[in-house]
């Protein structure tokens, strides 16, 4: 993509402009770190346009937290004091999810897959009503690689989204399905990281 341009304008009937703004699915995987905060800083940007971001951490513990979630929900604050930006909503499966119906305080590989299904069915919903802009499903190809979530249903309910959603998938060993139903394909390859010097992760670098 010499300057940004596409190297190949496909004979597909539509204008610069339409093919320029389709709603992409992007994956990010790979064992090189910055997949989730790549998917974040995107998120910002669609934010900053205006958008309705919803993010969907599916991680086992509520507890667990990121820097950008703070950030996020002091945005979603502002834009509804101000109007600047696009509403956020931030959901964590390890929270139990604010839909679930599923018993609180489960720890269980059976408990985490219920919380990973039933978050997947809200977000099919949400996708139906097209409720957000711009969707981060953090982690998420986690529950597909262990089997919690079927990687076809995934596939199809992306492909046939209505409207203009755009979808950012993170998580490593992205199943190649997935991967081939989207656009945007990224894989983070580490070539060095703190960690190997023995080095523990750190407040403002990993959260």
């Amino acid at each position: 993509m010499p300057q940004g341009q596409p190297a190949v304008i496909p004979d597909d009937g539509l204008t610069t402009r339409q093919r320029r703004n389709r709603p992409i699915v992007a994956v990010h995987t790979g064992v090189g770190k910055g997949k989730s905060t790549a998917a974040f800083g995107m998120a910002l940007r669609g934010w900053n346009q205006g958008w309705r971001i919803g993010v969907f951490q599916f991680v086992k513990s509520a507890k667990w937290k990121v820097g950008e979630e703070s950030v996020f929900q002091q945005l979603g604050q502002l834009h509804e004091q101000t109007g600047v930006g696009g509403p956020v909503e931030w959901h964590k499966m390890g929270a139990g999810w604010s839909w679930t119906r599923s018993s609180a305080g489960e720890d269980t590989e059976a408990a985490h897959a219920e919380h990973a299904r039933e978050g997947w069915e809200e977000i099919k919903q949400r996708l139906a009503d097209e409720r957000h802009d711009l969707y981060v499903l953090d982690e998420f190809a986690y529950p597909l690689k262990w089997g919690w979530v079927d990687v076809e249903d995934v596939v199809q309910t992306l492909a046939n989204r209505p409207g203009f959603q755009h979808v950012i998938i993170t998580g490593r060993n992205a199943d190649p399905r997935l991967i081939e139903a989207a656009d945007l394909v990224t894989e983070m390859t580490k070539i060095k990281h703190p960690m190997d010097a023995g080095q523990k992760g750190q407040r403002g670098i990993e959260w």
